[in-house]
């Protein structure tokens, strides 16, 4: 399901700040920035939450493998426990954990350690032996584990009930959110930003947030700057009822193979993650032997999904970066444009965080969370930050 409504095409003239995307982190941060006051219009080419967010797995968790990711993950899980109360949408929030199976016992000493550094921030995270990991989810078959991590206090959500919160809110708050809008153009005198040019006309803006997802990098070229976002296709298959399924299934991926499954319903969504190849746009799904390979892993490690069939499959993009983590800040090479994109697979879980995270750079305000080694720039160094290791 995505969230849909009716297509508004008339513009303001003029805005304070113009937020591309209509995915949840565009949604988060219109809100946030109409709750502090700030005239926001938010344009969506499509429908709102119709892109990448609809494709979203809706995991949020906290078990990263660096102090800045642990850090926004805590923001999402907090954000999100607190969601229905207090935007008054259900969102279908359980903590069912997430359960990483290790099959290379190279992998061991490292994942120890992340663990170690996310229980510094009060995450319950902690190695299991494979019989252990079998009490926490007696589905799996243990053959060639040889340890897993194990985070109780992750969870899960529903994307496109997000979506609707934080659009309902920002609407309340003052934004203008406009659908089936594209925009073709960003307009500068130099190095100061005069507006965007759209498909129904111009709107002046002093400031833009580009949070255009897998479709950032086209963004970055309008305005003439550099946001090294590329898609990426990912696919997941639905499969039919799975005999002897637990009512409580954790968000389990298995390392290095990036196997992964959840419930959704009284069946399994499953998928994992090939070498990226070629970014394009290209969002079909196609079996080919993506499919046969992803039936391998399932069946040696959940022999009982096989009984279960393909319900239903689809295929989505992801927005990555070379280092697999987000880009958030704002130029230095253009006055008042912001971005918060290039999540590669982690949008969802940071919503909450990032919307605050562009309030705060765009009053000036210190934020929650140090974001220095998330500005762009950083590609351009040799000291960047070790890559994210949890990658689903």
């Amino acid at each position: 399901m995505t969230v849909a409504g009716a297509r508004e095409t008339s513009l303001p003239p003029m805005a304070e700040c113009v937020v591309i995307g209509g995915g949840v982190i565009g949604v988060s941060c219109a809100f946030r920035l109409a709750e502090a006051g700030v005239d926001v219009l938010l344009l969506e080419r499509g429908g709102l939450g119709e892109g990448s967010t609809a494709k979203a797995a809706g995991g949020i968790r906290s078990s990263f493998t660096s102090r800045v990711n642990v850090e926004l993950g805590l923001r999402g899980l907090e954000g999100y426990s607190a969601f229905s109360e207090r935007f008054g949408t259900q969102i279908d929030f359980r903590r069912d954990g997430y359960l990483y199976l290790l099959t290379d016992p190279a992998d061991v000493t490292a994942i120890g350690q992340c663990a170690e550094l996310q229980r510094e921030y009060g995450v319950r995270s902690h190695l299991l032996d494979p019989a252990e990991a079998r009490d926490v989810l007696p589905l799996i078959e243990t053959d060639g584990i040889v340890a897993a991590l194990w985070s109780p206090d992750d969870a899960k959500a529903t994307p496109d009930a997000v979506v609707r919160g934080y659009a309902r809110a920002a609407r309340a708050c003052g934004a203008t959110l406009r659908t089936g809008v594209e925009v073709t153009g960003i307009e500068r005198d130099g190095d100061t930003l005069t507006g965007v040019d759209t498909t129904e006309g111009f709107v002046r803006t002093g400031a833009v947030v580009c949070a255009a997802g897998a479709w950032s990098g086209r963004i970055g070229e309008l305005a003439g700057l550099d946001l090294p976002v590329r898609p990426f296709r990912r696919q997941v298959v639905f499969t039919g009822p799975v005999p002897g399924l637990p009512e409580r299934v954790p968000l389990t991926i298995e390392l290095p193979s990036a196997f992964y499954f959840h419930r959704e319903g009284a069946g399994l969504a499953m998928s994992f993650s090939e070498d990226d190849g070629f970014p394009g746009f290209d969002g079909h799904y196609e079996a080919g032997e993506w499919l046969p390979r992803l039936a391998g892993l399932a069946g040696r490690r959940i022999p009982a999904v096989l009984d279960a069939g393909v319900r239903t499959a689809w295929a989505g993009l992801y927005e990555m970066t070379p280092d697999r983590n987000q880009i958030i800040g704002e130029s230095v090479l253009l006055s008042r444009f912001f971005y918060a994109t290039g999540f590669s697979g982690h949008g969802f879980q940071m919503a909450p965080a990032t919307g605050e995270l562009i309030r705060d750079l765009y009053l000036g305000r210190p934020a929650s969370v140090d974001i220095t080694e998330l500005d762009v720039r950083r590609f351009g160094r040799a000291d960047t930050a070790p890559a994210e290791r949890h990658i689903v």
